[in-house]
């Protein structure tokens, strides 16, 4: 069971009692940092740490099993209303044997139903990005589609 205690001028508390006794507590500060406490059920005083919004959402990710690997990241999403509906998005660096090659003449959608909706290229993001566009070797994309979209894309189109 989760509790939901409000701290007024502190921020938001919740707490979570395991099964073996074990208690975790997450409090969202006002101040948009995010400290987390462990207390196992034999110890007297609780373990501490203090995370940003975004290691809290990487933690958000491992927990729920999302595998985050160096240079690559994936994240699948559930859609609650809707039980068969599962979108996977992954991030990619491109390397010299997608260099100079443009998201047309690649034919990513035609060949494996998975789309690129962003690249980050030296610090700027191109959301959508027009099919003409040149990959360069270092860009990061991100590729939006079903689990087999995304592995037919790993396969034909990086060779991994």
């Amino acid at each position: 069971m989760v509790r939901f205690i409000g701290l007024e001028g502190v921020g938001t508390k919740y707490e979570l009692e395991t099964k073996s006794g074990d208690k975790i507590a997450v409090i969202f500060l006002l101040n948009k940092r995010i400290q987390v406490y462990i207390q196992e059920k034999s110890c007297e005083k609780p373990c501490s740490i203090e995370i940003t919004e975004m290691e809290a959402k990487r933690l958000s990710s491992i927990l729920g099993g999302v595998p985050i690997e160096k240079e690559r990241e994936s994240v699948e999403i559930d859609f609650m209303g809707v039980p068969d509906l599962t979108l996977a998005m992954h991030t990619y660096t491109v390397s010299k044997k997608l260099h100079g090659k443009t998201i047309e003449e690649l034919a990513i959608r035609k060949r494996t139903g998975a789309n690129i909706v962003a690249v980050s290229r030296s610090g700027k993001t191109i959301i959508s990005p027009p099919p003409h566009l040149i990959f360069e070797e270092g860009d990061v994309i991100v590729v939006i589609g079903d689990k087999e979209q995304i592995e037919k894309f790993e396969k034909e189109i990086l060779g991994i």
